[in-house]
């Protein structure tokens, strides 16, 4: 089947590895022939003033690989690490597309912004809905920590 993209980004922390996080990088693949996966290094994560730890980069990675393997999406992926905002999405010639959430998509704008103050095309931006947990409130990685959910959004407090 013919991919709409020959190469898309997508990045992130991936901790907690969910089902949010599941369906980001399905729609990855599902358009792009060749999926650039940024994940966010233990210095940049730090820099984020997230209201939560992250597991170490390397159990991220670790976890990330293992999905990708199971789904046969390895050898059309390449994981980079991730250690600003931008990535690999300022080069030139290298991407087609961004796929995000709606909860990160002001970062496509962002990034979309910086491309054309370098003289670069802006990127597709490809948008996917909060995937919602079992009260319809989003899946997210603090909802985790916090124990409010597991990674498929099932409630585990009320």
């Amino acid at each position: 089947m013919q991919k709409k993209f020959k190469t898309v980004a997508v990045g992130g922390t991936f901790d907690e590895f969910h089902k949010g996080h599941r369906i980001l990088l399905f729609k990855a693949f599902e358009v792009g022939e060749q999926v650039l996966i940024g994940l966010c290094s233990d210095e940049f994560f730090k820099k984020l003033n997230k209201p939560h730890p992250a597991a170490p980069y390397k159990k991220r990675l670790e976890e990330l690989k293992d999905f990708l393997h199971d789904y046969g999406f390895l050898e059309r992926a390449k994981i980079i690490p991730l250690n600003d905002v931008y990535g690999v999405t300022l080069r030139k010639d290298n991407l087609d597309a961004l796929i995000v959430s709606k909860e990160t998509e002001p970062m496509g704008h962002v990034i979309n912004g910086e491309r054309k103050e370098r003289g670069l095309s802006p990127l597709k931006i490809v948008v996917i809905d909060m995937v919602p947990s079992e009260n319809h409130a989003p899946i997210s990685t603090t909802r985790i920590h916090r124990g409010e959910i597991d990674r498929e959004g099932h409630l585990l407090k009320t």
